[in-house]
């Protein structure tokens, strides 16, 4: 993990905060996303089908890929002097490669910029979710938090 103080974050715009654990991505997970977002598209739930389809096996959702961000990403960095961290929002997303069933994706990211605004500072990351043994990313995406101060005691 790294550790920064809110007030020293502007000066590591461009640094590389680091890169998560391996996650494995198994067709429970998978299941389990279609579930929860009612996306039952057979390329990712039907094994049989896909297997004889353009990928081999059955793919991550998109989307599924996107949602492990908070969980890769938050142990990467800890800010000091902050009372709340909340997610902002999205400035862009692609999905370069597919995710097949049985697939390790991780994350890896850096510090994109640091804006201040009237509620605390608007934290921009640049994240690349990269797929073991794979050169082309499952997502990149540029992410924003904004960081609400602790308050002085």
């Amino acid at each position: 993990m790294t550790t920064y103080h809110l007030d020293e974050l502007a000066s590591k715009v461009g640094e590389e905060v680091g890169v998560s654990d391996w996650v494995t991505i198994d067709q429970a997970r998978i299941d389990q996303f279609a579930d929860a977002t009612g996306d039952h598209q057979w390329i990712h739930v039907d094994a049989q089908r896909a297997a004889a389809g353009p990928y081999g096996s059955t793919i991550a959702h998109g989307y599924l890929s996107l949602s492990l961000l908070p969980a890769l990403v938050g142990p990467l960095l800890h800010v000091e002097g902050v009372a709340m961290r909340l997610n902002y929002g999205l400035e862009k997303v692609r999905f370069p490669h597919p995710v097949p069933v049985g697939s390790r994706v991780r994350a890896r990211v850096s510090i994109a910029s640091v804006e201040p605004t009237r509620q605390g500072v608007r934290l921009g990351q640049s994240c690349v979710i990269e797929i073991d043994g794979v050169e082309k990313p499952a997502c990149v995406a540029h992410t924003l938090t904004l960081l609400i101060p602790a308050t002085p005691a």
